[in-house]
């Protein structure tokens, strides 16, 4: 068995009924190595992505990666990356920026401060205060000012979009109601990306709770010098909160597809895929024949049937989140990993074939079948990145199933944004 250390943030946190905040996961394991190709899958309307068929074409696709990440020491797992140009709006001073994790699970753009080579200006309130924002997640917090920046993916652009600028050095200052949400991650090692872009159902990550709520534990209004505490709490705008900025998109802005194809169960190095925008704007992005689960509008989430479960223990907190690097469940009859670090992951004797009903607010249902295999086996082979049958234990809640990663190899999965609509009907919804 290889020798590793691993840091593990899964899913979302819902702080409460009307607010949300998405959390991207990243597993980091210092054995792990860059390595070679993948594939890219097909886009068939309501259809499994394949191997070796060509990519889909247009300004409103963008490619999307698995591979081993931004750092060498600490190599991620089933992270999807894509690359997003920022810009110091109304104006041609931009970058580029590489291995920005795509998360379905959360909701704007946020970027660490140290790869930034713009000054991105940060929004300030009439006193002179400026803007920040607590992001919690499972395991930790991200802390860092909201900037405005012209965004653009692929040839797509949306202007003066609130941004997360994480980990930036001229506000050092933490409230504590922040901090003692365990460790800080701003930095690309213990963030495990450049940054994340949350392409989620919603369009803020928080919403109209933190528009009418001052102490809503997203947002504070503090200055640079000056100590920042609780008592800085302060309601925000929906137009100022981080925003998704597909959303903000001329045109495509109703939602995205995510394509990836199939992996061998054993794993593969890297594996190329698709991020399309929009949902029946273009003829590379229509609706056809796929499931189509309604989520809750208030904290994107559906209903999962598993084990033989009666309705009355369904796990009614269950979510699709690219974010999450495995299937994250419970299930007392797989063994748990003895390995130090990997006792959150399954490590079954043999790999394990299962079944669940996912169920939309809709009431209409499909039938998923998963494997879930030895996470020691497969870290063994360390210079792979992307591995189908990564599961563990979702420690946070015992009515959720999170359907990471995993779930997306080998499909064409579309999210509807909330208010938005397609073909098929009005978001907030997935389909697949």
């Amino acid at each position: 068995m290889v020798a590793m250390t691993l840091m593990v943030r899964w899913a979302r946190i819902v702080l409460a009924p009307a607010w949300r905040l998405g959390l991207c996961a990243a597993l980091c394991l210092s054995a792990l190595a860059c390595g070679g190709g993948g594939s890219v899958a097909s886009l068939a309307s309501g259809g499994s992505g394949s191997s070796g068929s060509s990519a889909p074409t247009g300004s409103n696709v963008v490619s999307v990666v698995v591979d081993a990440g931004p750092t060498t020491a600490s190599p991620d797992v089933n992270t999807l990356f894509t690359t997003v140009t920022v810009c110091v709006p109304g104006t041609t001073n931009c970058q580029t920026i590489d291995h920005i994790q795509v998360d379905t699970g959360s909701f704007g753009l946020r970027i660490l401060a140290s790869v930034l080579t713009v000054a991105l200006p940060v929004q300030t309130f009439t006193n002179g205060a400026s803007l920040l924002e607590c992001t919690a997640f499972v395991d930790g917090y991200s802390w860092g000012p909201v900037a405005l920046a012209d965004v653009q993916i692929s040839g797509e652009s949306a202007a003066s979009v609130p941004v997360q600028v994480i980990g930036d050095p001229n506000f050092t200052s933490v409230p504590t109601d922040c901090s003692s949400i365990g460790p800080a991650e701003d930095t690309v090692a213990t963030f495990g990306a450049n940054g994340v872009l949350g392409v989620g159902v919603f369009a803020q990550d928080c919403g109209a709770g933190c528009v009418g709520t001052v102490d809503n534990g997203f947002y504070y209004a503090c200055t640079p010098t000056a100590l920042c505490n609780s008592g800085n709490s302060t309601t925000v705008a929906l137009t100022g909160e981080v925003t998704d900025p597909v959303t903000l998109f001329a045109a495509d802005n109703n939602g995205v597809i995510i394509q990836l194809p199939s992996v061998a169960a054993q794993g593969a190095a890297t594996v190329t895929g698709s991020m399309i925008f929009g949902i029946d704007t273009q003829t590379n992005n229509k609706s056809g024949s796929q499931t189509v689960l309604t989520v809750d509008s208030t904290a994107g989430e559906f209903t999962t049937f598993f084990n033989g479960q009666p309705s009355n223990q369904s796990l009614n907190q269950s979510f699709l989140d690219t974010g999450s690097n495995g299937l994250y469940f419970t299930d007392s009859s797989i063994a748990p990993c003895m390995d130090t670090g990997l006792t959150e992951f399954y490590c079954p004797a043999n790999t394990q074939s299962l079944t669940a009903t996912l169920q939309g607010q809709n009431s209409v249902s499909a039938s998923v079948s998963f494997s879930v295999g030895n996470a020691e086996t497969l870290f063994n082979n360390a210079s792979f990145a992307a591995f189908p049958t990564l599961g563990g234990t979702y420690t946070n809640s015992a009515a959720t199933f999170d359907w990471g990663l995993p779930f997306y190899f080998g499909r064409t999965v579309y999210t509807a944004f909330e208010n938005e609509t397609t073909s098929v009907g009005t978001g907030p919804y997935v389909a697949f």
